[in-house]
């Protein structure tokens, strides 16, 4: 991974997850780390609600002062630049869609100071979430988010998931889609998820995850 690794997609792709994810594998091996929650227009699955997790493993968050809170405004209380230029990995985990990738235009000018070999920004897909079934729709998506943040899309990471209904073959058959995007949008298809227990080892640029974020009926 490289220094700053900005990840985006649509409401319910997986950012968090795989955001949770790659903190932990890099944490794992000594490396400081910082997650910036960046969803400040939904309060529900953030990466703020890993608070206690980081900190047994000895991850930074940074999230706003209204994170984990009924109040859903849209206020930034940390210095991005300040600790984008901090030693460690720099993890930012984007609101879904162009609208909670707003925020991150304020920045375009001090990422666009990076060179390429220190930032990439992935674009989460998932073939089984409404609205991005088809290449067209999520390549669609992913231009209005580069839009509005005034970035430009680095990689593309399928996570192509039916919750825990999810199988080899669930994984398997969204291989194709998710090619299709990276190759439309002429961009490397970064990582292919799946969750480890499925044991797909053969699967091209697979990473292996453990499910952090579920829904609420799953947790009670």
């Amino acid at each position: 991974m490289k220094k700053i690794t900005i990840i985006t997609g649509h409401y319910g792709s997986g950012k968090t997850n795989l955001a949770v994810n790659l903190a932990l594998r890099l944490a794992e091996t000594g490396e400081a780390v910082t997650v910036v929650d960046f969803d400040i227009v939904n309060p529900y699955f953030r990466t703020a609600d890993f608070q206690t997790l980081f900190d047994q493993h000895g991850i930074t968050l940074a999230a706003s002062m209204y994170a984990n809170t009924s109040l859903d405004i849209p206020a930034i209380s940390f210095d991005m630049e300040r600790m984008a230029y901090e030693p460690g990995y720099l993890i930012v985990d984007v609101g879904g869609d162009d609208a909670g990738a707003i925020g991150l235009g304020r920045y375009a000018a001090a990422f666009s100071a990076y060179a390429p070999d220190q930032l990439d920004l992935w674009y989460v897909v998932n073939r089984y979430r409404y609205l991005t079934e088809q290449p067209e729709a999520a390549l669609s998506l992913m231009r209005e988010i580069e839009a509005v943040s005034r970035m430009r899309h680095t990689g593309i990471v399928n996570n192509s998931n039916l919750g825990r209904e999810t199988t080899a073959e669930t994984i398997l058959a969204a291989v194709p889609y998710a090619k299709t995007i990276a190759e439309t949008a002429e961009l490397p298809l970064v990582y292919q998820t799946y969750r480890r227990d499925l044991a797909l080892d053969d699967l091209p640029r697979g990473l292996p995850v453990d499910v952090y974020v579920k829904p609420v009926w799953e947790m009670i």
